[in-house]
């Protein structure tokens, strides 16, 4: 698996980006055009190299002041048919699978953690779709909703925030989860609310019990160490660009539906059932985020080994 990096830069940083991207093992092809960049003046450089190394290239080229002065794009091609790339891959230490490159994937998290109106708007859908799981006891319901609700992005960009120590996307992450699940939740309250009247709702329905959904209020050891799972394996699937893991992770924990449950209890007057669920919704995030960032870690501490 290659990585092509594309650089551009004034002539004078240019010369040195060749010689790096000359000495850099994994790296199987690097084309120079030569005043080919017009905004800005320069030369434009194109190297292709193996995925495992591609993270320490763009460190170095980093390091080189390139970003002030031009820029670095990154693309994977889909298909490379070279016998010498073939040879860098095999010569190159490591495997591409576990390769990281730590740009993309904070560019990634950065995307994906901020309160924009698509995020609301899937959070609002899929509280909805958890209050209608409840109301009818519905399992196919409460697992759609896990599978549109969005916030694992917010709660990776919180675990890279907090081994990064970037403090901007730390507070991005937050806004989006303390606006957005409160927005969601209230929401989800006014729908159930305005539904009793029209009979869509039984007012009685917590207090009967739900089998399909009582786990979703009932907080516990358990809940925690799937949290714990959920998270880990969400990063790494995030890390490792496996999006079907990713929505098995959304799938196993119990954030959206929680949320939804506190609205529907409230509303019915369910206090305790509304705390419990309320509590299960914390557990589960801090549990996403702390084993978010003991993946995190470890990958940082297995690079610089």
């Amino acid at each position: 698996m290659t990585v092509q990096i594309r650089i551009t830069a004034p002539s004078s940083l240019a010369a040195q980006a060749v010689q790096i991207a000359r000495g850099q093992e994994g790296a199987s092809e690097l084309s120079v055009f030569e005043g080919a960049s017009v905004i800005p003046s320069g030369d434009v450089i194109v190297v292709q190299v193996v995925r495992e190394a591609a993270d320490e290239l763009i460190s170095k080229f980093r390091d080189l002041g390139i970003p002030e002065q031009g820029s670095i794009s990154v693309t994977s091609p889909e298909l490379v048919l070279s016998e010498r790339t073939e040879r860098e891959e095999t010569e190159s230490p490591g495997e591409a699978a576990d390769a990281v490159i730590w740009d993309e994937v904070e560019n990634t998290t950065s995307e994906e953690s901020r309160l924009t109106w698509s995020f609301l708007a899937f959070l609002v859908i899929a509280t909805q779709l958890a209050c209608i799981g409840i109301i009818t006891d519905s399992t196919i319901a409460i697992v759609g909703a896990m599978v549109v609700g969005p916030e694992f992005g917010p709660l990776a960009g919180l675990a890279l925030s907090l081994v990064d120590r970037k403090w901007t996307l730390a507070r991005e992450s937050a806004v989006a989860l303390g606006i957005g699940f409160p927005v969601a939740m209230l929401l989800a309250a006014a729908a159930t609310w305005g539904s009793i009247p029209l009979g869509l709702v039984d007012t009685e329905l917590l207090s009967h019990g739900n089998p399909a959904t009582d786990f979703i209020y009932h907080p516990g050891p358990y809940s925690f160490i799937v949290a714990l799972l959920a998270g880990a394996a969400g990063m790494l699937s995030l890390i490792g660009r496996k999006s079907a893991a990713l929505v098995g992770v959304f799938i196993s924990v119990t954030t959206v539906p929680a949320a939804g449950y506190v609205a529907v209890a409230l509303v019915l007057g369910e206090w305790q059932k509304a705390a419990g669920s309320a509590l299960q919704l914390l557990l589960n995030l801090a549990g996403i985020v702390l084993s978010a960032v003991a993946v995190l870690v470890f990958y940082r501490l297995v690079r610089r080994r």
